[in-house]
Formats: C-alpha cells, structure tokens, sequence
C-alpha cells in the first residue's frame, strides 16, 4: 500500500516535470535533451547487446566513482556491454567523457524516472544481466520492477548518513520493503552498515570506498604540474602560491572571497572551481564585484602575476587543479551541505582542509584527519588563518602531503571486494 500511495503521488506529480526541467534548463539547456528517456524511450542507436550489465551513478561524483568498478566489469565480462545511466547532464557528460575510449562497449543513457511503465521499459529495452547502483540511489518501483522482472540489483559502493537514515526511517513502510528488495548491498563503512540494517537491508556487506581506487588520468597530472611550473612569482621575486577552494557550494564562494582577501592581497593566487557548472558565471560575477583581477580557464585566458582570482569554470579538470595546487579546501563543508570528496586531493598530495559538515563522507575525513592527511577548521576565519600559515610553512605541506597519499593507498582494494560481490550476483 506504501508502494501505491508513492506511485500516486507521482502521478500528481507528472505535470510539474517539465516546467521543472524547463526551469533548470535556463541555466543548464542540456536539461531538455533526451526527454523521451526520462519515461524508459530510447532510440535504436541505444540498442543493446546480447549481454548487457547495468551500472547507475546519478551525477558527476558517483560517476567517477565507479570508473575503477567499470573497467574491472569489462574486464571480466569480455562478451557483455554496460549501459551506464546517469539522472544529470553533467553526469551524463562525465560518463561519456570518460569512457570514450569503451564507447563501444558503454552506452550512457538517463535512468528513468521511477514511474513502473518507465521502468519496464527500460528493462525491456537493455534486458540487463544484473544491475549496481551506486551508493545512495534506491527508487522504490525501481527495486521491485527489478524484482519482477527476475534482474538482481545490487546497490555497490553504498553509504547511509545518519541524517538520511533516520529520513528513511520515518517513511519506514515505504522504505523497508525496498532495502529489503535489493538483492545484495556493499556498504563503504561499518556505520554505513549498521545504518543500512536500521532501515530493512538485508544482505550487507563491508568492502571500502571506491573512490581510493580511482586513478587520476596521467594527462591530468601532467596538466596540473604544467600549470604549476608556469605560474610566475610576485613582483618582489619570492614564490607565488595557489590555494585552491574545490567544489565550493551556493554561499561558500562569498565566504571564502572575503575571507581570503588578506591572501590575495599579499600576492597569492586563488583558485575557485564550483561544484556545478550552471552557477560559473553566477560566481564570476561575485569575484568581479569585489574588484578582483579575473581569469576564467573557460576562456582560455592567461594566469599572470596580475591576475588574483583564477576560476576553474571547466569540466573533469579537478585533478591536475589538485596538482597546481599548494593546499586547497574541499567544498561543501563550511555550510551545511555535507562536504565533497576529499579522497582524490589526499591521493595526489595535495595537503587539505576541511571545514565541520562533512557528514557525506564522515568516515573518509574523519580517518584522513586521524592521518594528518587533512586539516580540519571550524569556519572561514579559521580557514583563512590555516591556509596562510600552510601556505609559509613548505615542511608542514610537505608533511601533510605525504599523509595524504599514504591515506589513499591504504584504503584501496574495494573494486576486487566489490567484483567478488557482482560476480556472486551473475553466478560466475
């Protein structure tokens, strides 16, 4: 009955959708693209192959997450293809950026909403082997349109803050069913699993986080050190550092302008690469009213000694924006957003800091801090304070550099435990 009342509503949703993708797509036009896939339709050239596997990564993050899980799948699966769906453009963009090089093995589509028909179609259209969802993705008919059509459905790479749980917790008769209807579960902490079991997961397994497992694409670290070797000294002659404020969030970027203004001031360079791509020029207009000198690596312009503020407005570029860096803050923790990936900066030796709302990737900071692979502050001030003080202080970096790409390496191995799972799943 929980099932049905959901579907309803629903329903009495559906005329709002597309005034709401039309809304998005004021800032992003890709938003109205690929419309009939949003209801399970899709076109010939999606056709699948006699053996399919299906990965989900809603956006961008998750995405890029499952990099290392895609290439073990088409490693050990030679004679099946991958449909890898996405639910946001710059999901889908990432997707098919990065694997260009299989796109004959990988088609990328958009998931359907969570209507049954939308479902059964896509089900019918790919007939997939199996199904893995990345991490927090769990749609009720989803999970039983799976179940029904006979498709074991993992959710891989899993994790439940304490937050969402309890969310779940309060629509328990709509919630429990569906954990439960998952075939298999790869929880990223033992928290993640106890959590999971609260809200009526059954099969739980612990196997890490695969982001330590994604490998920055060497032409990205090799961008990155280009960036880093070109960038000119002060006036005075004495070096010019970056600090780099990655994946900041709506307010942040305000934040840490007047926050930084003494670093900019002193003739440091900073960097500020937001999370979404539809608010680039919403925060070039933030730097400009604050009379900082503005280069936009969109538009190609040159990172000179006069230059303060450089804005990261591109895509799957964060890597080598991690290895131009001296030390960088990792967005979405200052305000209560919950924090970004912290994994990837520690990975590359990038000394970081975070600030108190990390509650997305709570185990990960909080085992990076316990490592000195980062540095956790309280607010903006703080921020500032430290990231001056790291920014004078090469032996602390340096120190805190080598923790980081310590703290990644030892926390690697979730894809070969996660790749025992799946293959458990498909029975071979």
């Amino acid at each position: 009955m929980a099932r049905l009342a959901y579907t309803l509503l629903l329903w009495l949703l559906l005329p709002f959708i597309f005034p709401r993708l039309a809304w998005r797509a004021r800032r992003q036009p890709e938003y109205l693209q690929h419309l009939g896939e949003r209801f399970g339709i899709y076109q010939q050239g999606n056709k699948p192959a006699p053996a399919m596997l299906w990965l989900h990564a809603v956006s961008v993050g998750e995405t890029r997450a499952a990099q290392p899980l895609v290439r073990a799948l088409l490693r050990r699966y030679p004679d099946h293809a991958l449909v890898l769906t996405c639910m946001t453009p710059t999901g889908r963009a990432a997707a098919q950026e990065i694997h260009t090089a299989d796109s004959a093995r990988v088609t990328c589509v958009y998931l359907p909403y969570d209507y049954p028909y939308a479902v059964r179609r896509f089900l019918r259209h790919f007939k997939p082997a199996a199904g893995l969802i990345m991490e927090t993705e769990v749609w009720p008919n989803l999970v039983a349109g799976c179940a029904a059509a006979g498709v074991p459905l993992a959710l891989v790479n899993a994790r439940l803050s304490a937050r969402s749980a309890a969310g779940y917790q309060r629509i328990g008769a709509l919630a429990r069913p569906t954990f439960a209807g998952l075939t298999r579960i790869t929880a990223q902490s033992e928290d993640d699993r106890a959590r999971l079991l609260q809200v009526g997961a059954r099969a739980v397994q612990v196997t890490g986080n695969l982001k330590f497992d994604v490998a920055a694409a060497p032409e990205l670290v090799a961008r990155g050190q280009a960036w880093r070797n070109l960038r000119e000294a002060r006036a005075n002659g004495t070096p010019r550092r970056m600090f780099l404020a990655a994946s900041t969030r709506e307010g942040e970027e305000a934040l840490l302008l007047d926050a930084l203004a003494p670093l900019i001031r002193a003739g440091d360079l900073l960097a500020i690469v937001p999370r979404h791509p539809q608010r680039f020029d919403e925060v070039a207009r933030l730097i400009e009213a604050r009379g900082h000198t503005l280069a936009r690596r969109s538009a190609g312009e040159q990172v000179g000694r006069a230059t303060e503020v450089w804005l990261g407005d591109s895509m799957g570029e964060m890597p080598a924006y991690y290895v131009a860096a001296d030390c960088a803050y990792i967005g979405g923790s200052l305000l209560p957003f919950g924090g970004q990936n912290l994994i990837e900066a520690c990975a590359l030796g990038c000394p970081v800091l975070i600030g108190p709302h990390t509650y997305n990737f709570a185990e990960a900071a909080q085992l990076a801090v316990a490592a000195g692979a980062a540095l956790r502050v309280a607010d903006a001030r703080q921020l500032a304070e430290t990231a001056a003080q790291l920014l004078r202080d090469t032996p602390a970096r340096e120190r805190i550099a080598a923790a980081g790409a310590g703290f990644a390496a030892a926390h690697r191995g979730a894809t070969d435990k996660t790749m025992q799972v799946v293959q458990a799943l498909l029975g071979n």
